[in-house]
């Protein structure tokens, strides 16, 4: 990844309690290190030679929104002109399955206008990114 030209950020929704917030970042970020593994940094040693697992080798801004939002958001990442880039979603049928089986379940009698998104991770084209999250605030 080219740090110069790529950007990478995650964009929840605001209005949520704490730890839906906290979950939904944490959820995206475990994906993304699947997605993109090369990301993550080689494991360090600290001065007595304790080792700790390599992280991310750049920052992830968390941005706030609204779902509307993040849907509308969602909605132009399926148009072509972005489909070079990385994309996490997390939706509020996601959130509420206990298990991943169900959530596969429920998936299939969903169409993608009926999800309500919580959450979303795009990774790729610096400009592409700014494009579409540009003027968001940091979640504080």
């Amino acid at each position: 990844m080219d740090l110069q030209n790529e950007k990478c950020v995650m964009v929840i929704d605001e209005n949520l309690p704490l730890g839906i917030i906290a979950n939904t970042a944490a959820i995206m970020g475990i994906t993304l290190g699947k997605q993109m593994p090369e990301v993550v940094g080689v494991d360090v040693y600290d001065k007595t030679g304790n080792g700790h697992l390599g992280i991310i080798e750049f920052p992830v801004p968390i941005l706030k929104s609204n779902a509307e939002v993040i849907k509308s958001i969602r909605e132009r990442l399926y148009e072509s002109a972005f489909s070079d880039l990385t994309v996490v979603d997390f939706s509020d049928l996601a959130q509420g399955c206990k298990s991943y089986d169900e959530f596969k379940e429920k998936m299939k009698d969903v169409s993608e206008t009926e999800l309500n998104y919580i959450g979303i991770a795009i990774c790729g084209s610096k400009k592409k990114v700014n494009k579409l999250t540009g003027s968001m605030a940091l979640l504080r």
